[in-house]
């Protein structure tokens, strides 16, 4: 699955994974991150650390711009990380200055079609943006993609995903990382500890 190769190409750089709700970031970047033998950190989970609330509550409490602000701050944190996945919220890509902090390291959009989207997100209703929905949620999640396309096409790596086993996945995006690496080295990113 991964080879010296791909590691050496890497260079302690972070993998950064964006996409859509229900695209696999957290179970993809856990996985990748054992087979890098790379830390994992998950930015929602951080931000409830930090605000003491779950993103659901934080959203309906505090609104969407309380839990940017927080993204925006623990994406900077991140950013100074080395040998680090990182599974961004769905809409980290929204804000411009976010791609300053998301291109400290490799960048990679997991693109999974609104279908398989609904199928994963259907019982899930503690997803802020889907409040209310009710039984379109496909559209409404079409919606939010196409809304968000134009952001997450300023990944480095694109990697357009099924229903294939999470394994499969996993050697497919390390697969598009290493073809996008020896294409195009780290240069100008963050590759050794700040210390």
């Amino acid at each position: 699955m991964l080879t010296p190769k791909t590691t050496d190409l890497l260079q302690g750089v972070n993998l950064v994974l964006v996409g859509m709700m229900g695209s696999g970031k957290t179970t993809a970047g856990r996985r990748l991150a054992q087979v890098l033998r790379y830390r994992f950190c998950d930015t929602d989970a951080l931000i409830e650390k930090i605000s003491g609330q779950s993103v659901p509550d934080l959203f309906a409490q505090q609104g969407e711009a309380a839990f940017r602000d927080l993204e925006t701050q623990v994406l900077a944190e991140v950013a100074g990380y080395t040998r680090t996945v990182v599974a961004t919220g769905g809409g980290a890509v929204l804000r411009p200055e976010n791609w300053s902090h998301l291109h400290h390291g490799l960048v990679a959009w997991l693109d999974v079609p609104p279908a398989v989207l609904s199928q994963r997100l259907g019982g899930d209703r503690g997803r802020p943006l889907l409040q209310g929905s009710g039984p379109n949620l496909e559209t409404r999640l079409t919606e939010i993609l196409d809304a968000r396309r134009p952001y997450y096409a300023q990944a480095d790596v694109h990697i357009r995903m099924d229903t294939a086993p999470m394994s499969q996945v996993v050697e497919h995006i390390l697969a598009a990382i290493a073809d996008h690496l020896a294409k195009h080295p780290p240069r100008g990113r963050r590759t050794s500890s700040p210390h």
